[in-house]
């Protein structure tokens, strides 16, 4: 009896160190594993345990060093008392190689894999019980942890790494767009289309969105006055560039509160209406949507005149453009009540060639290619190389356009239509690819 009862505590301390060797396994990966940008904002929002795991993970050597510390401490002391059970019943030749095979695979599955599995799972399900026994448990080995770290971080420092450059938990553009993505149903719909549309503003020019210069209503100076003003009566903007004679000697931009005043007035005449206009503001055609958003709120703009290199005017574009990337459109264009792009019977489209690629691809989730002409007509054109003659059909992919309507130098209008094959991505196009009609 005296003899069983040793054995017995013997077997019960081996079961318990076994269960603790799964606990430092298993506060290893969840620590490792937990996520960062939730409980820094659980941290934030005053919970202790995410604060005091947030302690522990400033010092991933401290913290790495107390729990293989116990780790290692836990299996080699349960590889001696798994040794000295095993000679008590196999005796010493055979014990220590059958206590070695048990230990192992007891270990591996009750010690590692499984708590490891769990903890890669649920990590703070593992982190948060865990923090309450590393924290103390730190403290208390703090003089041999320092020791381990020392060496630990000279022979760091000898391979060409600065243990205490600490890697910064920083997302790059790419990857927030991941975890937009991923996020599923904790982010609505609607608002992970928007978030991917503010990540796009970097990418997207003002010469992507702005109207061009033939679409531009403005008042030209050279016309009589009794023609300004009925144009004003009638103008469905609000705000209008004053230029003469040509775009390009735009002399300022009027807002409708001055047109009223001018219209008001008893005898109105020209130099009452550039009075009532502001300086012009000048955009460079490449300017990234992000830093152009940036801009108009710094000086308080909502419309600029965007140029070329050469200082010709392109177009202009107003803030509301920049807002209708993000959110969609939400306001009524009342010049151009008619859709751009149409629906036919036959699954086909037509389309107004002066459309952008960019809108026909949102529009139809289509893959035309965007980094070369921003419309249908400057997409055409640039493929054939020459304005056509009469209409054609010109294959990019798996997409067809036929042009409908060539005028003035132009193409019109187009009808699309996509073939039914398997979707690719597709390259810039190019004089050999694809096909003419």
């Amino acid at each position: 009896m005296d003899a069983e009862l040793p054995l017995g505590l013997l077997l019960s301390l081996l079961a318990l160190l076994i269960i603790f060797s799964g606990f430092f396994s298993g506060s290893e990966t969840g620590m490792m594993s937990i996520n960062r940008y939730r409980l820094n904002h659980k941290a934030k929002q005053g919970d202790r345990a995410a604060r005091r795991i947030s302690k522990l993970l400033k010092r991933p050597d401290r913290l790495l060093g107390v729990i293989l510390i116990g780790n290692n401490f836990v299996n080699n002391l349960a590889a001696a008392l798994a040794t000295v059970i095993a000679i008590h019943f196999l005796g010493e030749s055979l014990g220590p190689f059958v206590a070695t095979l048990i230990l192992t695979i007891t270990v591996l599955i009750f010690a590692e894999v499984t708590p490891k599995t769990l903890a890669a799972l649920h990590p703070e399900r593992f982190a948060n019980p865990a923090s309450f026994a590393l924290a103390p448990l730190l403290k208390l080995l703090y003089p041999l942890v320092w020791l381990v770290n020392l060496v630990s971080n000279f022979l760091l420092k000898l391979l060409g790494v600065r243990p205490d450059q600490h890697r910064q938990d920083n997302l790059t553009s790419e990857e927030l767009r991941s975890v937009v993505n991923e996020a599923g149903n904790l982010i609505p719909s609607r608002h992970q289309a928007m978030l991917l549309s503010i990540m796009d503003l970097e990418k997207i020019t003002v010469d992507d969105i702005m109207i061009p210069r033939q679409e531009v209503v403005g008042l030209d100076l050279e016309q009589d006055m009794d023609c300004l003003l009925k144009q004003l009566r009638h103008c469905q903007h609000t705000r209008l560039p004053v230029y003469k004679n040509d775009i390009n000697n735009v002399v300022g931009i009027l807002h409708l509160r001055g047109a009223l005043r001018l219209i008001s007035a008893p005898e109105p005449t020209k130099g009452m209406l550039v009075q009532e206009t502001r300086e012009p503001y000048f955009i460079p055609e490449s300017t990234p949507l992000q830093t152009q958003l940036l801009n108009f709120q710094k000086e308080k703009r909502r419309i600029g005149i965007v140029v070329d290199e050469y200082g010709d005017v392109q177009g202009l574009v107003t803030l509301e453009d920049i807002l209708e990337e993000i959110v969609g459109e939400f306001t009524t264009d009342v010049p151009n009540n008619q859709d751009d792009i149409q629906p036919q019977q036959d699954g086909s489209w037509l389309i107004d060639a002066s459309a952008t690629v960019r809108e026909v691809n949102k529009q139809l989730d289509w893959e035309l290619p965007t980094h070369g002409p921003k419309t249908l007509n400057g997409l055409i054109l640039e493929y054939l190389e020459s304005i056509p003659d009469g209409n054609i059909c010109v294959s990019f992919g798996p997409y067809r356009i036929e042009t409908l309507e060539v005028k003035e130098n132009l193409i019109k209008a187009v009808r699309c239509w996509e073939i039914t094959a398997p979707r690719r991505r597709l390259p810039r196009p190019r004089k050999k690819w694809g096909a003419t009609d």
